[in-house]
């Protein structure tokens, strides 16, 4: 994607609890089995915190790629299939609605089967299998735990940051779950990634300039979806024009305007980030495993 057309912005976001969260995390990491990685299925790659990677210490992977249900569902399967070419396990959720979630013991259990034999080498057949669950802040992390468990054993909530100590979490069939803080990394190195965490909200919306958040996202919506724009906003999803062009023309197509005639353009930004939310652009995933070369860790893009 030609980033050249994007406009530019400044996003910072690092609140001080995820420094102690990332240390409870390399903390408690030696004391599980395997890892459990969440992801937002409408931005597989940008809802994954590098640091993640170097956290989990070579542990066995899970990579659940959750809200599957808000995600453009061939964009799902070609993720699937990066993750697994990666070494990775893979589970397609939406813990919302509770599909998918029966996978998780029995991905887990195939995923540590070389362990569990180790396990059963030693006497200890039936030991408790620990799985660490990460995952950065409001991606459903707590939600799916709680369909994992069968009761509300995690904190949810729909703002970032709610799960904030260590809670162990024992869900039966011989599984206890470790329920860690949302952590993000320090430092935004790509523009697109902070972008595409404030408009699934996985950062707030409101640290970033709404006018350019939204014009960018249109920009997005017009290389990715454009039938999406044309039917919902009656405008030509033109790359070239450029994004706020295209929100502007959105914005007098809905008859947004301000005293002079201008194009209300902030109002413009948030009905178009408000109608996503509310699905109502339909089933969209942000970002493809083509865009870039994608491997673990990465982030200068």
């Amino acid at each position: 994607m030609n980033g050249q057309r994007f406009e530019s912005m400044n996003i910072q976001w690092y609140p001080g609890h995820m420094t102690k969260a990332r240390r409870m995390i390399e903390e408690n990491v030696k004391l599980v089995d395997a890892v459990c990685e969440i992801l937002d299925a409408r931005i597989p790659y940008s809802s994954r915190n590098p640091d993640i990677d170097s956290l989990a210490s070579g542990k066995p992977r899970l990579v659940i790629l959750n809200r599957c249900d808000l995600a453009d569902p061939k964009m799902t399967a070609r993720w699937s299939a990066y993750f697994k070419s990666l070494g990775f396990a893979v589970l397609e959720t939406d813990a919302k609605s509770g599909k998918g979630v029966g996978g998780f013991a029995p991905a887990i259990r195939t995923l540590l089967r070389d362990r569990l034999k180790e396990y059963e080498a030693k006497g200890q057949v039936g030991r408790t299998l620990r799985v660490m669950v990460l995952g950065i802040p409001n991606v459903g992390k707590s939600t799916l735990i709680n369909k994992v468990a069968g009761r509300k054993a995690a904190a949810a909530g729909d703002k970032p940051g709610v799960t904030r100590g260590r809670q162990w979490i024992g869900i039966g069939n011989g599984l206890d779950l470790l329920d860690t803080p949302g952590i993000l990394w320090p430092k935004f190195d790509s523009q697109e990634v902070g972008e595409l965490l404030a408009v699934t909200n996985a950062i707030k919306a409101d640290i970033l300039d709404r006018e350019t958040l939204g014009a960018n996202f249109m920009l997005r919506l017009a290389l990715y979806y454009p039938e999406a724009v044309r039917e919902r906003y009656k405008i030509e999803p033109d790359v070239q024009a450029g994004g706020f062009a295209l929100l502007e023309r959105a914005a007098r197509k809905r008859g947004f305007l301000v005293s002079g005639g201008d194009a209300d353009l902030e109002r413009m930004a948030n009905t178009l980030l408000k109608e996503y939310h509310e699905g109502k652009l339909g089933k969209l995933t942000l970002e493809s495993p083509d865009d870039r070369a994608l491997d673990a860790g990465k982030r200068d893009l």
